[in-house]
């Protein structure tokens, strides 16, 4: 299990403990924190699951492919370094500690 922690914009910190293979999103749906909506439940078809990862861990998250980057253009104020939808970053043992932050809201 990695530990991942979810910070809402009110500061709200939610650790969760996810297991490799799932996704951040996965882990912050499951476990009903708040601020993730996750509407296309998955498929990189919206951006509601929208995060800024914490600048400590952005040289250890893979890189966004293209697909990622046109939806991030939908996603509510989108930091160009930062900024990343939870759907698209899997889970493993190597992102254990990783802190994300969450918009105020999603589009």
């Amino acid at each position: 299990m990695a530990k991942i922690t979810y910070v809402e914009h009110s500061g709200t910190r939610h650790e969760i403990e996810v297991a490799p293979g799932l996704t951040v999103m996965e882990g912050a749906r499951d476990n009903g924190v708040p601020g993730i909506e996750a509407d296309c439940g998955g498929a990189c078809a919206c951006s509601t699951c929208h995060v800024y990862v914490d600048a400590a861990w952005l040289d250890r998250v893979p890189p966004k492919d293209a697909m990622e980057e046109d939806m991030l253009d939908f996603a509510w104020q989108p930091d160009p370094a930062r900024s990343r939808l939870t759907c698209q970053i899997k889970v493993t043992p190597d992102l254990d500690g990783l802190v994300v932050h969450l918009p105020e809201r999603q589009i």
